[in-house]
């Protein structure tokens, strides 16, 4: 396993891209799920992303939302809750919690009602990547939602690096870092890890805690000065969401160019750029041009197919 705090999270990989599951392939499992991580794994993803937010009792949940209800059922386990926020639920409440027949039934809907990152899931990716005894057990009442050390643990077996997303707290840190920090030297993954976060302050955080551990920058749109701002915080990567007019103006106006242009730029200061989350193949496409290291996408068949179909025909990114 490489060690990304000395290559910004660039993979020894033929083609020097991270195919980079969000909250495991979710296109294809319950997200944030051992089964989501473990689809990652088959569909030949270098490293998977998943969010981490801590129960009412400290432990460390995987999870990305405030809230229970959109991927759990929550209010049915517990009709007389005033609050679902999952920072009010103890580790054994949230254990008896179904976190994935709420995807099953997502599967069942015409796809313009379901929830927007699976309106573009097609009958023949269905049919390819979910089984149905896959559906069955997805539906079966037995997915749980997974604390950190369960995934850390099941990382190691399949030999994964992973892109650790801290999420703010309700009430501010509560030792969210040290708790994180400390689960992952306790496992000795170091080298395996990448831990992001929008709250930049969090990071900071991380830092002076270690330099063993390789940090990214998560941000919605391009900052300014990134490069300075990397080099001060310590970071080794700069995830950045996708260019958010790609679908109205494509990539071949100026704010497309200037996207791209600012991606190469921080490419060649010797950062990783990971962006998030794509999902359309055309877009695939300009961004591995730029200098991109990391794709993070809800369906890393898509990611796959587009680096076999790009690398051939380019010489832009030399492989070893």
């Amino acid at each position: 396993m490489i060690n990304p705090n000395l290559t910004a999270m660039i993979p020894g990989t033929s083609t020097n891209i991270l195919n980079i599951a969000h909250r495991g392939a979710r296109a294809f499992a319950p997200e944030n799920t051992l089964v989501a991580f473990a689809k990652a794994k088959t569909l030949g993803c270098e490293m998977f992303e998943m969010d981490v937010r801590m129960a009412k009792d400290g432990v460390v949940i995987v999870h990305h939302d405030e809230h229970l209800t959109r991927c759990t059922d929550a209010k049915t386990k517990f009709p007389d809750r005033n609050s679902y926020n999952l920072a009010d639920f103890t580790y054994a409440e949230l254990s008896k919690l179904d976190s994935g027949s709420w995807y099953v039934e997502q599967l069942a809907l015409a796809s313009e009602e379901r929830q927007p990152f699976l309106q573009s899931l097609t009958d023949a990716e269905i049919d390819q990547f979910v089984s149905p005894s896959e559906r069955k057990l997805y539906a079966s009442g037995n997915i749980r939602i997974p604390t950190l050390a369960e995934i850390l643990c099941s990382t190691k077996e399949f030999g994964l690096m992973v892109n650790i997303e801290l999420k703010s707290q309700p009430d501010g840190d509560s030792g969210l870092v040290e708790a994180v920090l400390k689960a992952v030297q306790a496992m000795k993954m170091e080298d395996q890890i990448l831990i992001s976060a929008f709250d930049h302050e969090l990071l900071k955080q991380v830092r002076l805690r270690t330099n063993k551990i390789a940090i990214g920058i998560l941000t919605d749109t391009p900052i300014k000065a990134p490069i300075t701002y990397l080099r001060k915080l310590k970071a080794n990567a700069y995830n950045l969401g996708c260019y958010k007019d790609y679908n109205l103006s494509g990539f071949s106006g100026l704010p497309g160019n200037r996207y791209l242009a600012h991606i190469s730029k921080v490419h060649k200061a010797g950062f990783g750029v990971n962006i998030w989350t794509c999902n359309d193949p055309e877009e695939m496409g300009y961004l591995l041009a730029t200098g991109t290291t990391g794709l993070i996408s809800d369906y890393p068949n898509r990611v796959s197919e587009k680096i076999k179909d790009y690398f051939p025909k380019n010489s832009l990114i030399s492989t070893p």
